[in-house]
């Protein structure tokens, strides 16, 4: 039997605006099963780093010029032997690999340098932003593949105040143009139906309600 699903209170609403910047929302809210055949259909993405992330960084045959744990700087840089500040935010590992191995060349005969990240925070616009009844909401590092169902497993689950059912997706698909993906967590999460665990994109913003009293 079919459940009609209540409309979201207008403070969620007025919320979801406001992230980005009141800007036009599709009135159409895409359906779980449609966003995530829309997911489906892009290549999966590497992961991109971000101001905040640990990386090692290997160059072979050269110990002397690796770094076990190299910090990205809040200006998104790094440095390493023979090669200061150059920019990491936003590259992957293998685009940020190739950048140290042509900067090493004036110095080392054909360097293979290998970047791998340890810890992971990414650029703010990939991350996606957990709001409300989440047991822990945070903003985590997109991941390529990430699913709504990993998103709940890395905040911990849903509050016993949590409306799970009547949470929602904030998905920008334009840059003042967003689209709400309504999501039934409680069924996702309680009973197991997979039809709710949609893919999620870089940028995505879950915002989950109280229960009505």
């Amino acid at each position: 039997m079919f459940r009609s699903i209540p409309p979201l209170p207008v403070l969620v609403v007025a919320f979801g605006c406001g992230l980005a910047s009141c800007g036009p929302t599709r009135p159409d809210a895409a359906s779980p099963a449609a966003a995530l055949a829309a997911a489906q259909a892009h290549p999966g993405e590497e992961y991109v780093i971000g101001s905040g992330d640990v990386l090692s960084v290997f160059v072979y045959h050269a110990p002397e010029l690796s770094e076990p744990e190299v910090p990205v700087r809040p200006d998104g840089r790094i440095s390493v032997p023979l090669v200061q500040d150059i920019a990491a935010s936003g590259k992957t590992a293998a685009q940020l690999s190739r950048e140290i191995e042509s900067r090493l060349t004036k110095y080392v005969r054909d360097p293979n340098v290998t970047v791998i990240v340890r810890s992971f925070v990414g650029p703010f616009e990939r991350q996606i932003k957990v709001i409300g009844e989440a047991t822990e909401p945070e903003a985590i590092p997109y991941r390529d593949r990430m699913t709504l169902l990993d998103v709940m497993i890395a905040t911990k689950g849903l509050t016993k105040f949590a409306a799970g059912n009547r949470a929602i997706v904030v998905r920008h698909v334009a840059p003042t143009e967003e689209r709400i993906i309504r999501v039934r967590l409680a069924d996702l999460i309680k009973d197991g139906d997979i039809s709710q665990n949609i893919a999620m994109q870089p940028g995505d913003t879950l915002i989950i309600p109280q229960t009505w009293f």
